[in-house]
């Protein structure tokens, strides 16, 4: 086990795992009576995410936290510690036909808290929401090292403060997040994937129909050419010749998937570059999919999330010399691509990407970049409306800015 790690070059922070929340709280108590900070580190996925720390202090690998504590799969819940990683949660819940349908890269390495932190989601947003729809309950750790706990290990819960949406994407700075109680969905019968090629003028025309669809697709992927040829090398698979593609995903029994498949294929009429992908033969490309978000470290990484309305405009307007993928019912968008040969090219792609997203009421954020460059980059952008408020919450939850100071924008 690693003795120190760094975080965006800051460092090296010495590094705890605890193996108990017990020891876990010692720790959170022994670096406040020194007035260290403490930055939560799990399988270490998404430390890219954010701004550089500001304070000297210590990092806890929560991965010793990683037990199961309750799993009644007649109920679809189960109650386990946040330090259990992706994989291994998934694991466990198929044999019993169950999963948590949350698109998550890395699963190997992902852990469950770091995942609830960034409120990671991927292409099946659309058909099945996000983390804070699925938590029911959630325990953290505080300031004063104390374990507090939110919701309950019942669908119907309802006592208390809802604070599992305000810890899901809090990113480590109000709390380490302990433990957590999931809704859990039945594993999909039958799975398809339909890639529908287009150009770039063809391409709101295409989405329009898709939205009017008597169909209920799971998830609606906008790929440029570049994205789309990185995805499909990395399924193994000919990748379609297309300005712009459209991959539509389904789930569900196979009578409804098929149904559903045959259904777009009449209503997008005749004359499409079209290909579908049913069973077995699509898995490669959703895995690719959902391991594409990741990236590299080496990359420059943007992420807007704007009105779904404006997906395909924003799309056009923001894809040069980027691989761009949109969760295009969701109004997410993302853009990877080598880093820049300087900052300040970083700088102005980010401008345009900001520029385009402001025409339809939304936001960007740098997903990822050289570490450096975080101190000339506006990573989390002008400050939003509720900027004072989530000052507050912070000043409540952690009033002496112990936990991830400087990472986020409280």
């Amino acid at each position: 086990m690693d003795a120190a790690c760094d975080i965006d070059g800051f460092g090296p922070l010495p590094l705890v795992r605890p193996a108990s929340v017990a020891e876990l709280g010692d720790t959170v108590r022994r670096a406040a009576a020194q007035e260290q900070a403490v930055y939560p580190v799990g399988g270490r996925t998404l430390l890219g995410l954010g701004t550089t720390p500001t304070r000297a202090g210590i990092a806890v690998d929560g991965r010793g936290l990683d037990q199961i504590i309750d799993f009644p799969a007649r109920d679809m819940t189960v109650t386990v510690q946040a330090g259990i990683t992706i994989a291994r949660l998934q694991a466990l819940l198929a044999p019993e036909n169950l999963r948590l349908p949350i698109d998550v890269p890395r699963t190997v390495e992902a852990t469950l808290g770091g995942v609830l932190a960034a409120n990671v989601s991927g292409p099946r947003r659309l058909g099945y929401g996000t983390l804070r729809d699925y938590v029911i309950g959630i325990s953290a750790v505080n300031d004063d090292g104390r374990e507090f706990k939110a919701g309950g290990r019942v669908v119907k819960n309802v006592a208390g403060y809802d604070l599992c949406k305000l810890l899901v994407g809090s990113l480590g700075t109000l709390g380490i997040i302990t433990q957590a109680t999931l809704k859990l969905r039945p594993l999909a019968e039958e799975n398809a994937l339909l890639a529908i090629g287009g150009a770039a003028a063809a391409v709101p025309e295409l989405l329009d129909r898709v939205h009017g669809s008597r169909t209920r697709p799971v998830c609606v992927e906008l790929l440029n050419q570049a994205a789309a040829a990185a995805i499909f090398a990395q399924a193994q698979t000919p990748c379609p010749a297309a300005p712009w593609l459209l991959l539509v995903g389904y789930e569900g029994n196979a009578d409804a998937v098929n149904w559903q498949v045959q259904q777009l294929v009449l209503e997008l009429g005749p004359g499409r570059s079209l290909e579908a992908r049913v069973g077995s033969t699509a898995g490669p490309l959703w895995q690719a999919l959902v391991g594409w978000q990741a990236g590299t470290e080496a990359m420059f990484s943007l992420k807007a999330t704007l009105l779904s309305s404006g997906v395909a405009d924003f799309c056009r307007a923001a894809e040069a010399g980027l691989q761009v993928k949109a969760h295009a019912a969701s109004g997410i968008v993302w853009g990877h691509g080598a880093a820049p040969e300087s900052v300040d090219r970083a700088r102005a792609t980010l401008e345009a990407w900001r520029k385009a997203a402001a025409r339809h009421h939304g936001s960007v954020v740098v997903a990822r970049c050289p570490a450096p460059w975080k101190t000339s980059l506006d990573v989390w952008g002008p400050p939003r409306p509720d900027a004072a408020l989530m000052g507050r919450v912070k000043a409540q939850f952690d009033p002496r800015g112990l936990f991830n100071p400087g990472r986020f924008v409280v």
